[in-house]
């Protein structure tokens, strides 16, 4: 029994040798052996090899269906306004129809409106998970994978037993190091008296953990235009795909995150987190009370020695293919505004979280057993509200930059739809513009009439 029990030692300490000597310090300390750089070359080399051998396996097997390139939709749209269509519609009407009047034609626009939106909803798709060109050999569940050859199956049972049996206990080790790390090293330096040798200890706890987390993903970030990092007393806002984006901006700096206060492990995280630096952490009561959260966040920056506040305005995880509205709220604060974009390679991993799938346990159990997680992170020069300008216009101003840098999809939409029903407010938007396009702008403005009955005609 002895010989079993010394080599599970000696593997053991060769482990955790391996580990820390490998990854861990050179994490803690920000640099990198390129050890993932190389295994990220070679994952790269092993897909275009697999993505040539299915495409190569179609042409030799015609019977094989071949999967059509992806399109922007599912069907055609018209990309005229509400305005064109409608005249459109009314022109090939035999009999005259006269300004401000209703056609019955007209609900031919809006019965086309809605059978798009149920064949192909552009706003529900931002939902899940999205769809790749290509198989990544990540799973067998993928519609466009077929048996192509015995050597292509075989690279995908090896990848099984290298993500499962090699990567996820590596990466779940570091994952616990790093948590752990976090609340024993936040603890021990709340205990200080506040200083900036306190200051200094917190941002270097923190960098030091959330870089063994983000190595514990086989993570590789690639920061651009870093002379626009978040500076201390501003307002970073960025796009959500996932819950580990606090992960990826915090190996680069240090931020005061935002957030509702939790129970269990979170509880026990965020606790140890405030102790040693100036986060915050909202109770639910406190949540539904716009003003308190404006007003605690705003005296949060009126402190240029406060760590630049890091917020999501979108409030949900979007599929890493667009940028949907900002909440208006964290651009009434006031201050700097420091907009970042996160984009992440998905031929590697789905990063997005979706959270009505999966709970936060399922979810990262997937990330630790994907390929990798490859992000690029653009910080964008730093913005402020224009003379004239209201918080939702800022805050749209800010979204379209970081979807043109990220090359996302600006859209318009509410991302809590994900969730909650249409709020009216979107249905009186399309009452009006109806109202506009039959009675016109000139006459809607001295007649409120055709607006009032307009109710009747679109139902709410």
């Amino acid at each position: 029994m002895e010989d079993p029990w010394s080599l599970a030692v000696v593997l053991l300490q060769v482990w955790l040798s391996v580990m820390i000597g490998l990854i861990m310090l050179p994490a803690m300390f920000g640099f990198s052996l390129g050890v993932t750089s190389v295994y990220i070359q070679i994952l790269v080399k092993i897909l275009e090899w697999a993505t040539l051998r299915i495409q190569r396996g179609h042409r030799e097997r015609p019977s094989l269906p071949v999967p059509a390139p992806l399109p922007n939709g599912l069907i055609q749209r018209e990309g005229g306004s509400m305005e064109q269509e409608m005249g459109e519609l009314r022109r090939y009407r035999s009999q005259s129809i006269s300004r401000g009047e209703f056609a019955l034609s007209d609900s031919f626009y809006f019965y086309r409106k809605g059978l798009e939106s149920i064949v192909d909803d552009q706003v529900t798709q931002r939902f899940s998970s999205e769809e790749l060109v290509s198989w990544n050999l990540l799973t067998r569940t993928n519609h466009n994978f077929h048996y192509i050859s015995l050597r292509l199956t075989v690279t995908w049972g090896l990848g099984v037993v290298v993500r499962y049996c090699f990567l996820f206990p590596l990466r779940i080790t570091l994952a616990i190091i790093g948590l752990s790390w976090l609340v024993i090293g936040t603890t021990l330096v709340g205990f200080l008296p506040k200083n900036r040798v306190k200051t200094w200890l917190s941002e270097l706890v923190h960098l030091m953990c959330y870089r063994i987390c983000a190595r514990g993903l086989s993570a590789t970030i690639q920061y651009h235009n870093k002379e626009n990092k978040p500076q201390k007393g501003g307002i970073c806002v960025a796009n959500h795909t996932s819950p580990i984006d606090i992960v990826i901006l915090a190996n680069d700096g240090c931020y005061a995150m935002v957030g509702q206060s939790h129970g269990g492990l979170m509880g026990v995280i965020q606790r140890s987190m405030v102790r040693s630096c100036p986060h915050v952490w909202f109770e639910r009561s406190e949540m539904r009370d716009r003003n308190a959260v404006t007003s605690r966040l705003r005296a949060h920056v009126a402190a240029k020695i406060n760590l630049p506040i890091l917020i999501f305005p979108e409030g949900t995880c979007i599929n890493n293919t667009s940028v949907m509205m900002f909440k208006k709220g964290s651009f009434e604060i006031g201050g700097t505004i420091h907009p970042v974009a996160i984009k992440y390679d998905p031929r590697f991993g789905d990063a997005f979280w979706n959270s009505a799938k999966y709970n936060m346990v399922s979810y990262l159990l997937r990330m630790m057993t994907s390929w990798a997680i490859v992000v690029n992170v653009w910080y964008l020069p730093p913005m402020t509200r224009q003379e004239g300008e209201d918080a939702a216009q800022f805050a749209n101003r800010v979204k379209s930059a970081i979807a043109h840098q990220g090359g996302l999809l600006d859209m318009a939409w509410d991302g809590s739809l994900k969730r909650d029903k249409v709020k009216e407010e979107f249905k009186e938007q399309q009452q009006k513009l109806y109202s506009i396009t039959v009675v016109g702008r000139k006459r809607r403005k001295s007649s409120t009439y055709h607006a009032d009955s307009l109710k009747t005609v679109i139902p709410e």
